[in-house]
């Protein structure tokens, strides 16, 4: 009897684990596990995030800082033009604050509150942190991430802003003081060497950045490579949103009218038209003008003289400075040579 209570008792208390064991869990137990369980996998394995290259043209960001630079410009001439009734050479003593002045209203209305900047617009580019890249987050093109922070936001403004002007100012004030003519062992001899051996590390420095954004593209400046601010585009589906047809055309049109203000002065314009007059149809015209003004300035001549053989009237000034110009000049007249000058039955020769 014993024995069988014994036995009932021990099934009776094993039969409860083993139907505790045999039953099935919930369903969807495994959808709040990985729910559960996936914060901390993404937090424990954030390399596995793909980052896709991305190459932004090298022409783009050099052309959206040049599109700065005529925009401060633009902005710069406008400015001047407010004050051209001042007195002459105000602004020149006050260029660099002018010039800070428009670059931090530039990046007050473009960096600061996340835009880019009129070049980098024109150019589809604007700023990321590079910093923050492969933090997680859905990468589909390689041009997402975020913006700038309101630290590198504020660097950048007191690098190119800030610094531009100090360095500017500490030029023209050494410049105006002449440290450099100084004696050798004063201070102010010391601070221009100063400022000479600073100046030309920062030129050796741009230099090998040069040469490592033309290899990597990244960081065209020193500024945006200390803050890791890198250019990238703002859409995908568009690299380049700016049309150089306008802009071809005013280099043609720029490069043309440069040409013509060297050459025009090297040419005579008298040879010229004796040149062309016998092709001319109405020579009548050209001869039978008003006898009594200067062929030359088209005036009464103050003193008169005369063209030695045609005797054709003509302004001392005038015949003179043609004649000694060319020794071959023709009279714009009837276009013969003038071999000397007369006035009151004195003879001038040539």
């Amino acid at each position: 009897m014993q024995r069988e209570t014994l036995a009932s008792s021990s099934s009776s208390s094993s039969s409860p684990s083993s139907s505790s064991y045999g039953n099935p869990p919930p369903e969807d137990a495994w959808v709040d596990t990985y729910l559960r369980l996936l914060p901390q996998w993404e937090s424990l394995t954030p390399s596995n995030q793909p980052i896709i290259p991305v190459s932004v043209s090298r022409v783009n960001q050099f052309d959206a800082h040049r599109l700065d630079i005529e925009m401060s410009a633009m902005l710069k001439e406008q400015l001047v033009n407010v004050f051209s009734l001042m007195k002459p050479g105000f602004l020149f003593q006050y260029e660099p604050e002018l010039d800070a002045f428009l670059e931090f209203l530039i990046w007050r209305f473009s960096i600061w509150v996340d835009k880019p900047t009129p070049g980098n617009a024109l150019m589809n580019l604007r700023y990321r942190d590079e910093r923050a890249i492969g933090l997680g987050g859905k990468v589909r093109t390689g041009l997402e991430g975020p913006g700038l922070t309101v630290g590198q936001k504020l660097w950048y403004c007191v690098a190119t802003v800030g610094g531009q002007y100090i360095w500017s100012r500490l030029q023209s004030f050494s410049a105006f003081r002449r440290w450099g003519d100084s004696e050798q062992r004063s201070v102010a001899r010391r601070a221009w060497t100063l400022i000479q051996r600073i100046e030309g590390i920062y030129k050796a420095a741009s230099f090998g950045n040069l040469l490592l954004f033309l290899y990597t593209g990244r960081y065209r400046n020193l500024i945006e490579r200390a803050l890791k601010a890198r250019l990238v585009y703002g859409n995908p589906h568009m690299n380049r949103a700016v049309s150089f047809e306008y802009m071809n055309r005013q280099l043609v049109w720029n490069e043309f009218s440069e040409m013509l203000l060297l050459l025009l002065p090297l040419l005579n314009s008298s040879s010229i038209k004796n040149f062309l007059r016998p092709f001319s149809k109405d020579k009548s015209s050209s001869s039978g003008g008003d006898e009594t003004q200067c062929p030359i300035c088209l005036a009464t001549p103050t003193v008169p003289f005369l063209a030695l053989p045609c005797q054709h009237s003509y302004c001392y000034y005038c015949l003179r400075t043609r004649c000694s110009a060319a020794p071959s000049f023709r009279c714009t007249r009837c276009n013969e040579p003038v071999i000397a000058m007369q006035r009151h039955g004195a003879s001038i020769n040539k």
